[in-house]
């Protein structure tokens, strides 16, 4: 009886109303929701960041992928049939919103927690309070838990029968990868979504939004913006929507009125409100092609200095690092070749850990397999060969397979495919002289050059051979 009491004053202050139905005692919850974005809205010193928050899928920017016309996360959320889901990848890339905007279109119960703050016996009281509002009002409960990776092991198994069970629905919030801070059996029983950092066009819609907004934005302040602070802010953002409008709203705070009544936001502007100075850098332009070229060539010509002063430079510009990556790995192939066979291993192995490690770390690697690339010794032979092998094949004479040559499987024996082969492993040397195409020609002429130095030595000795036969 004691028990039962207690637990009608913990729904009472919980906001459950009692009534009387039939006779019977019972409580009902009638607390209203927390409207995030009216609150936002409302308040004029929250920061911009927090007042352009989208209210709706309508205005949510990027991850397509995930929310995109059609979408199962889309198809969900619409639905209101939305089951325990982990978001993870790099700040400002829309994680708390989306959930913010799955509070105010879902029916259920939406409770909002941080990971940082909170601890077991809070856990204990969101899920007593569940399970009571389950039973009396049949209202489902999602728990948004963000920065979800701080909770130990112990904490994550206080929420996992209940997550099973259904009682709560779970919105875990993380920055870091949860396939390594959260548990397999939350994970298990989640369908996780990985948020990649906002493209340059989703920054550029959310930028023109909030100085276009009379509202909520600051489209009420007159601002002249130029296009390249306006890209000093994107680059420099690294995708972080929360940083660019950060960046954006002190910067047009801190912009006295000219005598015109208009706020001149340019990129002097910029690279004060990013702490950043500006590199004057045109992804789509003519330096894009200008940098990476001089890149290329510092590594042909071994300057290693020069060589990693261009990688910072589009680094810094903000540079896709899978494009420069791929750069390395022609230059290792093209200029350096059999001079230095690992060059290419190398090269392929830094964009392998550049996909996987991402920035800011992916400086080092890229840095690294630059340099390498740079001092490694150079030959061009390999790639002068395929350009006269081509060349050969577009203008020359035309060759047949010899017949000593083609493939004897199936019914190749009976029309003499492959009689005559002789197979070089029988041979001394691992060596025999035979004809493997018609009017023969020279198209690979090998280096000095490190390790090609001794391909060379190779080569005479058995041309050498050739012409004594």
């Amino acid at each position: 009886m004691l028990a039962g009491l207690c637990r009608c004053i913990s729904l009472k202050k919980e906001g459950f109303k009692p009534v009387k139905t039939n006779g019977i005692a019972g409580f009902l919850f009638f607390m209203k929701q927390t409207d995030f974005f009216s609150e936002a809205a409302s308040q004029k010193n929250k920061p911009l960041a927090a007042r352009m928050a989208p209210r709706g899928l309508e205005e949510f920017m990027g991850q397509d992928n995930i929310v995109g016309n059609d979408k199962l996360l889309r198809r969900a959320i619409e639905a209101d049939n939305l089951g325990s889901v982990i978001f993870f990848g790099p700040p400002g890339s829309g994680k708390s919103a989306l959930a913010r905007i799955i509070a105010s279109k879902t029916k259920s119960y939406f409770e909002e927690a941080n990971a940082v703050t909170i601890g077991i016996s809070d856990i204990r009281k969101i899920i007593e309070s569940a399970k009571a509002r389950a039973e009396i009002s049949g209202k489902k409960t999602i728990l948004m838990l963000d920065e979800i990776h701080h909770f130990n092991r112990s904490q994550q198994d206080a929420l996992l029968p209940d997550v099973e069970r259904g009682i709560i629905t779970l919105i875990g919030i993380t920055t870091e990868n949860p396939f390594f801070y959260i548990n397999a059996a939350i994970i298990s029983r989640s369908t996780v979504f990985e948020f990649s950092s906002l493209t340059q066009k989703a920054l550029s819609a959310i930028m023109e939004s909030a100085l276009n907004d009379k509202d909520k934005g600051l489209g009420k302040c007159n601002v002249r913006m130029s296009e390249e602070a306006k890209m000093h802010l994107i680059i420099n953002s690294g995708g972080d929507a929360r940083k660019l409008l950060n960046a954006l709203e002190i910067g047009v705070l801190s912009t006295k009125v000219n005598e015109e009544g208009v706020r001149v936001f340019d990129v002097e502007v910029a690279q004060e409100s990013m702490q950043k100075r500006a590199v004057i850098y045109d992804r789509l332009g003519d330096a894009h092609y200008d940098h990476i070229s001089a890149f290329i060539k510092s590594m042909r010509g071994t300057d290693p200095d020069a060589t990693v002063y261009w990688l910072a430079k589009m680094i810094a510009a903000g540079e896709d690092p899978r494009f420069i990556a791929r750069r390395i790995i022609i230059c290792a192939s093209e200029d350096v070749g059999i001079a230095d066979p690992r060059a290419l291993t190398l090269a392929v192995s830094a964009l392998n850990a550049v996909e996987f490690v991402g920035m800011p770390e992916a400086r080092i690697i890229l840095a690294q397999a630059a340099v390498y690339v740079a001092c490694a010794p150079k030959s061009n032979a390999s790639y002068l060969a395929i350009e006269n092998a081509l060349a050969e094949v577009k203008n020359g004479k035309g060759r047949n397979v010899p017949n000593h040559l083609k493939d004897a499987n199936l019914d190749g024996k009976e029309l003499g495919h492959g009689k005559g082969y002789k197979y070089p492993h029988d041979f001394e040397g691992h060596y025999v002289k035979q004809e493997y195409w018609t009017d023969p020609l020279e198209l690979y002429t090998p280096t000095k050059e490190g390790y090609e130095g001794k391909i060379r030595e190779r080569l005479l000795g058995i041309r050498k051979k050739k012409s004594e036969i």
